[in-house]
């Protein structure tokens, strides 16, 4: 019998039944960031009276929406079943769990969504939960804040923290929901059936450059026990961060815009003018780069994050990460020639680097499968739907040997997460990449 009712630190949560697991959606894990709390650091959530009934998602972060006519738009953001609302009150987070019981201790899974931390939010219709479950892993997927709310960095927000005491710094607040939502996990997910001490931290795009940023950082301590990282970390490679000059020059070209004189103008603005705001001003910068993302601000990120690798303060654990054949920096020619672009040569590096610094090298993959239905061939964030678990739900035409290639990604994802090994510990094909032996996993029909 699935387990239906949690006893968290907050309060009690019921989830919703499904067949051999449950979900439980939209737990609040920090205070609504409102107010005073808009760039600020997440604050613990309050407990609650009686049973909180976690049967819807939350609402996602300010975000401007896809239109549905574009690639990605098409892609995933096309489907009205799963258009959520948008709110600055977004910190929520969802579990799926197959567990009868708590204190079960089966593996976590914690997935933060991509984006380029301007969009996306944890229940997109290509995420799910229930393949993990049906392997015996329990999944959380997350919302932070996005763009301008989760990264604006300025002097007035130095000026405040240096005023309560804090750190003279400002920015990074997506980081800090993230690491509030870790810590949310470690402390409760016991009640959920899950493992405190088997969190496996994974994420896409920006939401594996914030995985890499997780394990760089002193901040999360030993909750992480294993990571993956997909399309945009390595070594060498993706994994931009922002010094905090740059970031306070963007965050004061930003303020300029508003024409907010002081900081309580700039947190009384609607929030809905403040997202067309940072359209705007993300038009006017065009071709400049992720605006709002980490920054090194000496307190999360004490330097970027190969500089902290190099000096091995990147978390001595099991690593997994790839790319995928046309994935983001490929160009036409390259496609043509078939050329690896530099995020698959980044996880090689990434793995090496490990190795050269006494530690266990990571197992590197290629997602190569071409879905059908375009000429866009293996697209960055193609490999969602197969290692969710969600072919179903996506428009394109499939063959019989994408399920197959879904169920083996499945297996190999949940392996890794149970054992630190996609294999299960058995002796098979997927080595880890070393140098002697640059293995690398290609993931195709």
């Amino acid at each position: 019998m699935a387990l239906f009712e949690a006893k968290t630190k907050y309060g009690l949560v019921r989830g919703h039944s499904m067949e051999g697991y449950t979900v439980f959606k939209g737990i609040p894990y920090a205070k609504p960031p409102l107010g005073e709390g808009r760039f600020a650091a997440p604050q613990e959530p309050d407990s609650w009276e009686g049973i909180y009934e976690a049967e819807h998602f939350g609402s996602v972060a300010m975000q401007v929406p896809l239109d549905p006519a574009s690639f990605y738009g098409k892609e995933f953001y096309q489907y009205p079943d799963y258009m959520p609302a948008r709110s600055e009150d977004c910190l929520y987070l969802n579990i799926w769990t197959p567990a009868g019981e708590a204190g079960e201790k089966l593996p976590v899974a914690f997935w933060i969504h991509g984006g380029a931390f301007l969009q996306g939010y944890s229940h997109e219709v290509e995420f799910d939960g229930e393949a993990y479950c049906r392997r015996g892993v329990v999944l959380v997927s997350i919302n932070y804040r996005l763009g301008v709310f989760g990264f604006l960095a300025h002097p007035w927000l130095e000026e405040e923290q240096a005023g309560q005491g804090g750190r003279r710094i400002s920015g990074n607040y997506a980081l800090l929901d993230q690491i509030a939502a870790l810590r949310w996990v470690r402390e409760n997910i016991a009640a959920f059936g899950g493992d405190p001490g088997n969190i496996t931290v994974f994420g896409q795009s920006a939401g594996c450059m914030s995985v890499q940023a997780l394990v760089s950082t002193p901040l999360t301590e030993d909750w992480i026990a294993k990571a993956i990282f997909q399309s945009a970390s390595g070594y060498k490679s993706m994994m931009g961060t922002h010094t905090m000059e740059e970031a306070k020059k963007a965050g004061e070209e930003f303020v300029e815009l508003t024409g907010a004189a002081d900081l309580e103008e700039l947190r009384a603005i609607p929030a809905g003018e403040l997202l067309e705001m940072q359209k705007a001003f993300l038009e006017r910068r065009q071709g400049m780069g992720l605006c709002f993302g980490p920054t090194i601000d000496h307190y999360i990120l004490d330097g970027d994050c190969d500089t902290l690798l190099e000096r091995g303060e990147m978390k001595d654990i099991p690593y997994m990460m790839g790319s995928t054949a046309q994935d983001l920096g490929t160009t036409p020619q390259m496609r043509e020639t078939g050329e690896r672009g530099g995020l698959y040569y980044g996880c090689v590096g990434l793995s090496h680097k490990l190795e050269e610094l006494g530690r266990r090298p990571g197992y590197v993959y290629y997602f190569t499968r071409s879905p059908l239905g375009d000429d866009a061939g293996a697209f960055h964030s193609s490999e969602l739907w197969y290692m969710f678990g969600t072919l179903e739900r996506s428009w394109r035409p499939k063959e019989e040997g994408d399920y197959a290639l879904s169920g083996r990604m499945l297996d190999a994802w949940t392996e890794f997460m149970k054992c630190g090994d996609p294999e299960g510990g058995k002796e098979g094909a997927w080595r880890p990449c070393t140098k002697e032996d640059p293995y690398v996993q290609i993931l195709d029909i």
